[in-house]
């Protein structure tokens, strides 16, 4: 097996019962089949199959873990907006990835306009802040719950563990930053 195919084979994140699945639609297409071109491809996808499980469980053995999310500690982080880009956290996706881009410049920007902004600004911003954060914490919990639930495929997890790690992220920023709207509306109210 080729170093792109075993590649292949890890990207695909194939779990024990993926394997089974495929190990029995392997059996089943093999009692169909008419051509040795076809048994050929099933072969190959039985031993892509067997090698990706094989990487996997070694690389489980060596303590990594493909469902497990990249090792950015959101509690031990106050103010995200202060770590450089290589602390940030790392998402599967690129779009993920400029998405959480924008959203920071977004709050920095909001950060540097709270220091000149009218309290009637800031308080109207607050309140929005306050009713997103809302919105940004149930989506939180229903990622949680899927990602839980164990039903979903590997890219479908993937997809959920950015989405879920992204919540985090913007409900990490939106509590600092009403905190600090908090504060600019009870020094302006004096």
């Amino acid at each position: 097996m080729s170093t792109t195919d075993i590649t292949a084979a890890i990207n695909k994140n194939v779990d024990e019962k993926e394997f089974k699945k495929i190990e029995r639609e392997i059996d089943t297409d093999n009692d169909d089949l008419d051509s040795d071109d076809e048994s050929s491809e099933s072969l190959r996808a039985r031993e892509e199959a067997e090698a990706a499980l094989e990487l996997e469980k070694l690389a489980q053995a060596g303590g990594f873990n493909f469902d497990e999310e990249n090792d950015f500690d959101f509690d031990a982080v106050d103010n995200i907006l202060d770590l450089n880009e290589a602390s940030f956290p790392q998402f599967t996706l690129a779009k993920n990835k400029a998405r959480f881009l924008r959203m920071v410049s977004w709050y920095r920007q909001k950060e540097e306009w709270i220091e000149v902004a009218p309290v009637s600004g800031v308080t109207k911003l607050f309140k929005q802040q306050s009713k997103e954060l809302e919105g940004i914490r149930a989506s939180k919990m229903d990622y949680e719950m899927e990602l839980e639930t164990g039903t979903l495929t590997p890219s479908q997890r993937s997809y959920r563990r950015d989405e879920l790690k992204m919540c985090k992220v913007q409900e990490k920023m939106a509590v600092h930053l009403i905190s600090k709207l908090q504060v600019k509306i009870k020094s302006g109210r004096r």
